[in-house]
């Protein structure tokens, strides 16, 4: 791939904060709720990109709106105590119904998760972003996708944008056989889902060794991936050592760490390989 353009261009969105209410939630496994919010407020959301994060703030009581901040340039003044916020991605925008989701695994009593866990109509959520957007706008020919139940919200929806016959190799890692969900693709795709049940409780590499046993196409392919830190820098090192694939050609995310409760995603993987 050497000489290749990155095929991801950046697109910056305006820092808008929005108060949104919930309008429904559906449990799609044992441990992920979908949370359908809308509102007035959602008119102009922009969100160009499968891997978005968005920025979530949880209030304690969800009935309460005192807390909104007043948006002052790039930042948000809060009138009394901010919030917790956590980045998530927008698992589907309907303009015309007014109607954004997110995807919530729900563990343990973490904001977030008691947010979505007793999520009901009516109940407030703030939302600032996406500040940006990373778009494959590029020539690629396939791609890989990889990660556990915090990436499927991202996995999902780009499944859902690839045009038709793309060549796609997705690995899902999830509890068990009760957290697998359906996806939906026009693209050629070939889907390995893997169980944590099946390896041992530190066992961080099942999905690295899984993309190692791949026969991949030729041509330019670009990898995505997001879920626990320790699994995605064994990833990481698959994909630049084994497979050569430059890191223009691939986004590596991890979206929360074991032993670290509240971990916050947003913080970059250690750049060490």
């Amino acid at each position: 791939m050497s000489g290749i353009s990155a095929p991801i261009e950046v697109v910056q969105h305006p820092f808008v904060f929005r108060l949104l209410e919930v309008q429904r939630s559906q449990w799609l496994t044992p441990h992920m709720v979908r949370v359908t919010l809308g509102g007035d407020a959602l008119a102009g959301f922009r969100s160009d990109a499968a891997d978005d994060g968005a920025r979530l703030f949880f209030p304690p009581d969800p009935l309460d709106a005192s807390w909104v901040p007043a948006v002052d340039g790039s930042k948000l003044a809060f009138p009394n105590e901010r919030p917790p916020g956590r980045e998530y991605t927008p698992r589907r925008y309907d303009p015309v119904a007014g109607e954004l989701d997110f995807d919530f695994v729900v563990h343990g009593d973490g904001p977030a998760s008691t947010w979505a866990r007793n999520a009901k109509p009516g109940h407030y959520l703030g939302l600032s972003g996406p500040r940006r957007s990373r778009v494959v706008v590029g020539e690629v020919a396939w791609y890989v996708l990889a990660g556990d139940e915090t990436g499927i919200p991202s996995i999902g929806r780009r499944l859902e944008d690839l045009p038709e016959g793309t060549p796609v190799f997705a690995v899902i890692e999830v509890a068990d056989e009760a957290e697998e969900q359906p996806l939906h693709t026009a693209a050629d795709l070939q889907l390995i889902w893997l169980h944590r049940t099946q390896v041992a409780p530190d066992d961080t590499g099942q999905m690295a060794r899984t993309l190692a046993t791949l026969t991949l196409p030729e041509g330019n392919g670009y990898a995505w991936a997001g879920g626990e830190a320790t699994a995605m820098r064994e990833i990481r090192r698959h994909l630049l050592h084994e497979r050569g694939l430059p890191e223009s050609f691939m986004r590596v995310t991890g979206y929360w760490k074991r032993a670290i409760p509240n971990y916050d995603h947003h913080l970059p993987l250690d750049a060490n390989t």
